[in-house]
């Protein structure tokens, strides 16, 4: 507990969650950092693909960084209605599920949640890249780096959603301002003619000819660029007030900086002539043809390492919240829409945290081999969320509803088309991971469902129903023999109504003889009944004798009183024969029986 308190912090009243709420400028460290920080691998993800084709084709990447910000353009607009109409905050899910239906909203669910393990899992393996290019000593340790960082930001999340923006505010805004004077730098030095002159990237041998299908693929991979942008609409309600009018402007904000870094550094990277390489990243190349190798360079690794392990706390904040909002409507466990002690989804964070885990794991915290898993979900949800409010405004219509529709429609009809091009060009590149696992996600939440419907339906009251008649109650006290702890249940049994009776398993004639007397002066008057047992088992003599009692009287309650000393240290339950534990595990699934525990606490 006291580790607990020195991680995660003192409780929070539920009064105090008015005071965590988020000003624009602590909300766009909290939901942007996933959106800004993949700038640091999108462009080099594009070179990476054109590059297949030979060095010559690095050229295209600039219309295709311009044709994924006019995406982004549009993704920011739709998403700006999608705030105000749904201020309450779902994003995909909840536009999904009340405009299109319940099918719909669970597979932009499914696609999110798992595209929010893969946004920590790609920001903090990118973050490890961008160390590892300036200190290259640490790639073999890489994965184990992962790993912490992800740890390191599952606690600071579990804090609170304010203290963690608090957290990630300063290392978000100097890593904006480290590229804006990146590529500020850079541009002054191209246009006075003081830039550093760069060696000619060696020539790369063509693998695949320049084909539509490459371009497609090209532009695919940088779509990762666009991966984030939803985040905001789903935690609006997390915004001070006004909540829909701060979100929006938060995310036209980072929309802005999101598209000018994109493209500058997809520029700066096209005039250096600078083609990816596998131990430096494209913007390492970058910050070393601008700044040199003296100190500045050195604070755009840290500050993208940074921010890039920081950009997981979007997913830590999406994630959570969409859960608490699945087991709203019981798709998830309900515990999962509980509240920690520090007013955040806590459930929701640690789950997520372990599976990012996992998933470095198992790509050993690869960029490269994670990003093709990448993008394909979110786009997906964009997708379903703009079909969602084109069918909204079709139906509600309203005040300019022709322009709010013609927004959201070609919202949709880009997305779709940008889903189906990601879905195609790496489907075998390891989209079919992704792929597979949304159905089988949307099947766990219908089962998730069907059970917690079950169970309404099974203890629901009918109008049918009466109160029910008293029945007679039977207090079976279980006994091995005579001490303070049998004597205290048996003080507890005489407080309850009914027929009381200790039962005896006799095991050990002389040991009986002896219990049977202890118990003619201790046992208050209560009948003692013995029990044999001709092959020693106590629990199978117990629970036929219980069966007994309640066959001869089927309108009877049986309560069944446990004494259980407890031990003063841990270690020491396994100097006990664990029987009390053994005889409530068989009784718990019993109908009619109660149970009822009597501890005996020992102090050393």
């Amino acid at each position: 507990m006291i580790l607990k308190r020195w991680l995660v912090g003192l409780p929070l009243k539920t009064k105090e969650a008015a005071h965590e709420r988020l000003s624009k400028r602590l909300a766009l460290a909290v939901f942007s950092s996933d959106a800004l920080s993949s700038v640091a691998y999108a462009t080099e993800e594009i070179l990476l693909v054109l590059t297949l084709a030979g060095t010559a084709m690095v050229g295209y990447s600039i219309p295709l960084s311009l044709s994924i910000i006019g995406l982004l353009i549009i993704l920011t607009m739709s998403y700006r209605q999608i705030i105000f109409e749904y201020p309450e905050g779902g994003g995909a899910y909840i536009v999904g599920k009340s405009n299109l239906g319940e099918w719909p909203g669970l597979v932009a669910a499914a696609a999110l949640m798992i595209d929010y393990v893969l946004t920590v899992a790609v920001s903090v393996a990118a973050g490890m890249a961008a160390l590892t290019s300036a200190v290259p000593s640490l790639l073999p340790h890489r994965e184990a780096l992962c790993v912490a960082a992800i740890l390191l930001v599952t606690v600071v999340n579990l804090r609170g959603v304010r203290e963690s923006g608090q957290f990630f505010a300063v290392p978000t805004y100097i890593f904006i301002a480290t590229i804006a004077a990146m590529l500020g730098v850079g541009v002054v030095q191209i246009l006075f003619g003081h830039a550093v002159h760069i060696e000619p990237p060696p020539s790369i041998t063509s693998t695949e000819p320049l084909t539509l299908f490459l371009l497609l693929r090209a532009f695919s991979s940088g779509c990762t660029a666009l991966t984030g942008v939803e985040v905001i609409s789903n935690g609006v309600s997390a915004f001070k007030k006004p909540e829909p009018k701060n979100a929006a402007f938060t995310m036209i904000g980072m929309a802005a900086i999101l598209g000018t870094m994109f493209i500058g550094i997809s520029a700066m990277a096209y005039y250096f002539g600078i083609v990816p390489k596998g131990d430096e990243t494209v913007v390492s190349q970058i910050a070393r043809a601008t700044f040199g190798t003296g100190p500045l360079y050195f604070l755009v690794q840290a500050s993208t390492m940074v921010i890039l392990i920081l950009a997981a706390n979007s997913s830590f904040n999406g994630f959570p919240r969409l859960a608490s909002i699945l087991a709203r409507d019981s798709y998830m466990p309900h515990q999962m829409s509980m509240m920690g002690d520090r007013l955040v989804f806590s459930n929701g964070v640690i789950i997520l945290g372990v599976f990012s885990c996992l998933l470095i794991v198992l790509f050993n915290g690869d960029t490269h081999a994670l990003i093709p898993l990448y993008a394909v979900g979110v786009f997906l949800s964009f997708t379903i969320s703009q079909a969602g409010m084109v069918k909204r405004w079709l139906v509600k219509k309203g005040p300019h509803w022709e322009k709010k529709l013609l927004v959201n429609g070609i919202g949709a009809v880009t997305t779709a088309i940008a889903t189906l091009i990601i879905a195609s060009t790496k489907f075998a590149h390891g989209a079919w991971i992704v792929i597979v696992l949304i159905p089988l996600l949307i099947t766990f939440f219908r089962a998730i469902r069907s059970h917690y419907k079950a169970v309404s339906e099974q203890v629901a009251l009918s109008r049918g129903h009466r109160p029910p008649m008293p029945r007679r109650n039977i207090v079976v006290l279980p006994i091995g023999g005579v001490n303070r702890a049998v004597i205290r249940a048996v003080d507890y049994a005489r407080s309850r109504s009914g027929d009381i009776r200790a039962v005896l398993v006799d095991v050990d004639p002389e040991e009986t003889a002896r219990v049977e007397i202890q118990w003619a002066q201790w046992g208050c008057g209560v009948p003692l009944t013995v029990l044999p047992s001709p092959y020693r088992s106590v629990l199978s003599s117990l629970l036929d004798y219980l069966e007994q009692v309640l066959q001869k009287d089927q309108e009877c309650w049986v309560t069944v009183v446990i004494p259980e000393i407890l031990p003063a240290r841990w270690w020491q339950n396994i100097l006990h024969n664990q029987r009390a534990f053994m005889l409530k595990g068989a009784l718990l699934f019993k109908d009619r029986v109660i149970l009822t525990d009597v501890p005996y606490h020992l102090t050393r």
